[in-house]
């Protein structure tokens, strides 16, 4: 009986075939390892190019979506400000026009007039630009005030 050592050194020497189908097996391995690589890295990139346009579609669909919804609020802004004005007149018709009534109600008129006007001019943004000027003019009564109203909150959704 031969040695182990002497059947590798005869597969070896004389059956060189095993050691060229070994190496072709590892080259085919090889590769077969790299196409499958290249395919995974281009189904890969296809998928994050995929993803990408898809955030990107959605992005464009919040973006439109946020806007129809700010020019709807603006509407219900500039509808607000007619009302208040088309209030104001009905004041004046049905109420005195003299005395202490009459002087009241003339008030409560005009300020729901100017107030309307206000909102059908310059509606939510205006709204906006004119309580951020007042805050950057009074930091400090802002603060206060928000704290305040972070208390009230508090105080009504705990009970």
């Amino acid at each position: 009986m031969a040695s182990q050592k002497e059947k590798s050194g005869q597969y070896a020497q004389g059956g060189g075939s095993f050691a060229d189908q070994g190496k072709e097996m590892a080259s085919q391995a090889k590769e077969t390892g790299s196409s499958v690589m290249e395919k995974a890295k281009d189904m890969g990139s296809s998928a994050v190019e995929k993803a990408r346009d898809m955030a990107s579609n959605v992005g464009h669909k919040v973006g439109d979506a946020a806007s129809y919804v700010g020019h709807r609020a603006e509407d219900a802004t500039s509808a607000v400000g007619s009302g208040m004005k088309s209030l104001a007149g009905n004041i004046r018709e049905h109420t005195p026009q003299g005395g202490v009534l009459g002087t009241a109600t003339g008030a409560v008129a005009d300020t729901l007039e100017s107030g309307g006007r206000y909102l059908e001019e310059h509606g939510l943004s205006g709204i906006g630009e004119d309580m951020t000027n007042l805050i950057r003019r009074n930091p400090i009564p802002a603060v206060l005030v928000g704290i305040g109203i972070g208390f009230l909150i508090a105080r009504a959704t705990r009970s």
